[in-house]
């Protein structure tokens, strides 16, 4: 996944800066300025961490959205409700 991300980020940096020449490790000249290209570095702790934390997030907008729909079962008189 990081390969393609940097894959990605050449290539909208290459398009900023048509030559070539300048561009190197991430780094590139842009009106006389050099400019960090380079994706920020992420560990693979850190990495894992946000998998976990977008796992519980969305862990929660799964229960709330349950809710929701067991209560609008309720509303409607469904005798259902743990069907699903």
């Amino acid at each position: 996944m990081c390969d393609i991300f940097l894959l990605s980020l050449q290539k909208k940096v290459m398009k900023y800066n048509s030559n070539t020449s300048d561009y190197v490790n991430g780094l590139y000249v842009k009106d006389g300025r050099l400019i960090n290209g380079r994706p920020d570095g992420v560990s693979g702790i850190e990495q894992a961490s946000m998998y976990r934390k977008q796992m519980k997030k969305q862990y929660k907008i799964d229960c709330i959205a349950d809710g929701i729909e067991r209560a609008k079962m309720r509303m409607n008189n469904d005798r259902d409700i743990y069907e699903y």
